[in-house]
């Protein structure tokens, strides 16, 4: 899962950050309003962590952006900010959630768990399909009663395609889910074939053969077997 902090105050921003890798999220950073509008304009992110104040220009039309893209990453506004109008005006505009500072960085996982599980899996903490059963808290996977014991990309890669079954998924969309802006930088998709490779032979051996589909030319497909 793919989140994007955009915070001005370093100390903070470096403080969010290593609370969620700690908790593996993949994080990247934005400290000012051009630098921000360039990610999430460039790159897709399960959850946008947005301060309203930044150098630059207002947080708010980095939320109009977003929606305006129709781009469907959940968005938690995050602002010293704490008057009634700005938390009005941000979940008017299409936010998910509001936070004010100061908060404790527990209580921004949790509504961070919570906004992309309901944005990508409904209401539900627990993900069913082909035989997989998937613990959302527990980080947890069984295939036919089986364990399967996932590397942490092979688990984000498993539930970005089940969030995304049967549609075709490109190896440059499946590099960018997995090592963020540093997809532009990588000279091929060699540890996206070994990722999925593994993934296809660790359910297999479980069972479950045939999710992910091969489509020449395009990407990888997760198909209802």
């Amino acid at each position: 899962m793919k989140i994007l902090i955009i915070e001005d105050e370093k100390v903070l921003s470096d403080s969010i950050l290593s609370y969620l890798k700690a908790e593996k999220y993949l994080c990247e950073q934005a400290f000012d309003y051009n630098d921000a509008l360039m990610k999430v304009r460039l790159y897709d992110y399960d959850c946008v962590l947005l301060d309203l104040t930044l150098p630059g220009g207002d947080g708010l039309d980095i939320l109009r952006d977003i929606k305006h893209r129709n781009s469907q990453a959940g968005v938690i506004i995050v602002s010293a900010k704490n008057s009634l109008d700005d938390k009005i005006r941000g979940l008017e505009i299409g936010a998910d959630d509001y936070l004010s500072k100061p908060f404790h960085l527990a209580e921004l996982s949790i509504r961070i768990y919570a906004v992309i599980r309901r944005r990508e899996f409904g209401a539900s903490n627990v993900v069913e399909n082909n035989g997989i059963r998937i613990d959302l808290l527990e980080k947890s996977v069984v295939a036919n009663g089986n364990t399967v014991s996932l590397t942490k990309s092979e688990y984000d890669l498993l539930l970005f395609f089940i969030g995304n079954r049967n549609r075709i998924l490109s190896k440059n969309a499946i590099a960018e889910h997995l090592s963020g802006e540093f997809a532009d930088v990588i000279d091929n998709f060699d540890f996206i074939y070994a990722h999925i490779k593994n993934l296809k032979s660790k359910l297999a051996a479980c069972g479950v053969p045939g999710c992910i589909q091969n489509i020449y030319g395009m990407g990888y497909k997760w198909e209802n077997v």
